[in-house]
């Protein structure tokens, strides 16, 4: 390698000229990795209609197939169909997460299409939470994050559990991207 400066021939990989010390190689940066903070999930409250739907399937059932045997066939069904909805309500819940990173805060909806939606925490411009009566009852909150990149870029995190401390985690990855 050869010296700008002074037209030196230092050996490979010298990071200083040895006749006049200018830098012959810049250092490569560390290498900074995206780490995982959080993954947020909807509560199973969220799901209590289908939890109660389901109940009531399971106990109609049970009702048809004590009642006659002509129905017997009818009332399995039913009980079935209840255990295809809880199924389906516990699919659903881990269908919808969100993520968040060192560096964004990623949405993931899998049920049955796929949908995927990332927010750089840079650009990130409001972290709004509120709260309804039932959800401050269930310790729930919705908390919905805008971002400064895209008007029509929110991700709307509801019916999770400690919004407040979702949105502070936000926050504090946020400053720290910042930084």
């Amino acid at each position: 390698m050869r010296c700008a400066q002074c037209g030196f021939e230092a050996g490979v990989g010298v990071a200083f000229c040895s006749r006049c010390g200018t830098r012959l190689s810049q250092p490569r940066p560390a290498a900074v990795r995206e780490y995982a903070l959080s993954r947020i999930m909807r509560s199973w409250w969220h799901f209590a209609r289908e939890f109660v739907m389901a109940l009531a399937m399971c106990i109609g059932g049970l009702f048809l197939l004590g009642e006659s045997p002509g129905n017997s066939l009818l009332g399995l069904l039913v009980m079935l169909g209840s255990i295809a909805l809880v199924v389906l309500a516990g699919l659903a819940r881990r269908g919808t997460t969100w993520s968040l990173t060192s560096d964004r805060l990623i949405e993931r909806r899998d049920v049955f299409a796929s949908s995927h939606q990332e927010m750089e925490l840079i650009d990130v411009r409001s972290i709004e939470v509120s709260r309804s009566l039932l959800q401050r009852l269930l310790g729930l909150g919705t908390v919905a994050v805008a971002s400064a990149a895209s008007a029509e870029s929110l991700i709307i995190m509801s019916d999770i559990r400690d919004p407040q401390h979702v949105a502070d985690t936000v926050r504090q990855a946020r400053l720290k991207r910042l930084s």
